[in-house]
């Protein structure tokens, strides 16, 4: 019997959590972010009106507030983001107990076994959801549903904001397949570009790969990303507080001044490579690969 997965991803977290106080600003261009007179002023998080200027996460303020002059600018509340995912994810466990958070503001949910106790219909679910979640939280919600944690993800990108996208049997290699390669869950940037030189663009051509060829390629992950693309992931929703090892481990800061020779350069590498180490040590991991960013 298929698994039936939701991928709940609440829109634009940071900001819808903050405008819930601000109904005013509901309609016009806002962002999250740090302090604006800081080197550590980026964008954390924006809401719809402020995408459609093209204002991005991780960019500075100073490029967001270019494209849109009218940006509204609010400054974070982390303790409240995390109390907020809480409450929500305490609303998933209403559900099913396989419950598994992906960040702050994504959680996965196995409802296989608890769905014939909410009417059956996995995307009838999923659509209550999204209710609920305005009515009570007044957030929205993006839901993917599909019959593996990789493919229900991608079915809550699919379309935002609020809305559900089943990802089934019978139309995956329609819906997927089309898609860019770096759709699909851990296809990050460098993973694009080796792709990339062999012609891979989309998921469907990283599926019809010869799957030795990839491994000699990419190693273990050749052969995993092999397997997403054809539908064949099989990790299990781990419930929450049930240890899972990171997929990676990294350590990064924005420095209060520019870092100039060779000395502090070292320093500052030194200090971010130690941390980076120490994750290591206490998941008993050890690194295939380093990026440097």
């Amino acid at each position: 019997m298929d698994r039936i997965i939701l991928h709940c991803d609440l829109n634009s977290f940071y900001a819808s959590v903050e405008l819930r106080s601000r109904p005013d600003l509901q309609n016009v261009p806002v962002a999250v972010c740090g302090d604006p007179t800081s080197r550590h002023g980026i964008i954390l998080a924006k809401n719809e009106p402020a995408k459609k200027f093209g204002v991005q996460t991780a960019e500075t303020i100073w490029q967001a507030k270019k494209k849109c002059p009218e940006l509204v600018l609010l400054p974070p509340h982390h303790k409240l983001y995390r109390q907020v995912s809480k409450e929500v994810n305490t609303i998933y466990e209403q559900y099913t107990d396989l419950v598994e958070p992906f960040g702050i503001d994504e959680s996965w949910l196995d409802v296989t076994h608890t769905l014939h106790l909410f009417g059956g219909d996995a995307k009838a679910l999923a659509d209550h959801l999204r209710q609920r979640m305005k009515q009570e939280m007044g957030l929205t919600l993006s839901v993917g549903v599909s019959f593996n944690k990789v493919f229900a993800k991608l079915g809550s990108d699919y379309r935002k904001p609020d809305a559900t996208t089943v990802v089934s049997r019978e139309n995956w290699q329609r819906l997927v397949w089309p898609l860019p390669v770096g759709a699909l869950l851990y296809v990050g940037g460098a993973a694009r570009k080796i792709l990339a030189q062999f012609g891979v663009k989309t998921i469907g051509e990283l599926a019809a790969c010869k799957r030795d060829a990839l491994e000699t390629l990419m190693g273990k992950m050749g052969v995993q990303l092999h397997d997403y693309a054809n539908g064949l992931d099989r990790a299990p929703v781990a419930p929450a507080g049930q240890y899972t090892p990171p997929k990676s481990v990294g350590s990064g800061n924005t420095f209060a001044w520019n870092l100039t020779g060779r000395e502090e350069f070292q320093a500052g590498v030194g200090m971010l490579a130690g941390q980076v180490a120490a994750r290591l040590r206490r998941h008993r991991m050890k690194a295939t690969t380093l990026q440097v960013t």
